[in-house]
């Protein structure tokens, strides 16, 4: 397993849960996946209800199992795709009352991988899918990064070894509807138009994640910097001074905020002063928004 994956999680996950808590907006994008796959995550809670409100089994129960439990997550980089996969897949477990396991395959091994290999990396990949979904858990794979391997078959320079690798991928989407719910793949990609048009069809949910807008950047530097006192309008200017129009139409991004702008206002002030407005206003005139990958 790790030559495949960059990790494996067991959930729930207590810092998964508190690490939830940071994130911006996440909510709404939880509700949406959720409230599309719970009928296919929950089928002995669909049976239930069906039972109790209409005595019977309905028809449509069966005909929803025909959904793909494919989730893709698209956007620009530093937007949370891949920490929000982790947070749905938590959260998911705790409504549910159930145990988890998530699987994130390595985007090393693909780095390194030759055309041919590809296809093999797919198939051990769902193989450990199905086997912890066979634990009676609900089992997560997380592939980062999806273009570099569910890349449109259509592209003219593609190899036949490539193409192979993404008929596999597509058979083993196709699989895991077997598991009735117990397995979900979530893909993420910085460029939605490189993935096959097939796999795209087969997502029960296309999620698009942008960079964050005044509101989530006002919250972001008023979450992280709690315990400060900065006054409305201050934070307001801040929020402003990260935005597409202070950046030549292109804002900065969560992790831009999070992983450049704050570490390095608190390098500026580590440890002789405090960490004030005008540092931050300093820090953020020196940092460019991290540009989008097309």
């Amino acid at each position: 397993m790790a030559t495949i994956f960059d990790n494996t999680l067991e959930l729930p996950n207590s810092e998964i849960q508190e690490r939830t808590k940071s994130l911006i907006g996440f909510e709404s994008k939880f509700s949406r996946i959720y409230t599309n796959l719970k009928l296919l995550l929950d089928q002995d809670g669909l049976n239930e209800w069906s039972k109790k409100f209409h005595q019977t089994k309905l028809p449509i129960i069966n005909q929803l199992k025909d959904k793909y439990p494919l989730i893709i997550l698209a956007g620009d980089a530093g937007t949370g795709k891949t920490v929000s996969a982790e947070s749905i897949a938590d959260k998911m477990t705790r409504e549910l009352k159930k145990e988890g396991f998530f699987l994130k395959l390595s985007t090393r091994v693909r780095g390194e991988g030759l055309h041919g290999q590809m296809g093999n990396l797919v198939n051990d990949a769902f193989a450990e899918l199905k086997i912890q979904a066979g634990k009676r858990r609900i089992a997560f794979l997380f592939i980062d990064e999806a273009d570099a391997i569910a890349t449109t078959r259509s592209t003219m320079q593609m190899h036949q070894e490539e193409k192979a690798s993404v008929n596999t991928l597509i058979q083993k989407i196709d699989e895991i509807r077997e598991l009735h719910g117990r397995a979900v793949v979530f893909m993420s990609t910085n460029r939605l138009h490189f993935i096959d048009e097939a796999i795209i069809r087969r997502a029960s949910i296309v999620l698009e994640f942008e960079r964050p807008n005044k509101k989530e950047r006002k919250e972001l530097f008023s979450q992280s910097l709690k315990g400060i006192e900065f006054s409305e309008e201050q934070l307001d200017n801040l929020a402003d001074l990260t935005s597409p129009e202070k950046n030549s139409n292109l804002g900065h991004s969560f992790s831009d905020i999070r992983l450049k702008i704050l570490p390095e206002a608190v390098a500026k002030a580590f440890p002789d002063k405090s960490l004030t407005y005008e540092i931050l206003v300093e820090t953020i005139s020196s940092i460019k928004p991290s540009p989008k990958i097309k």
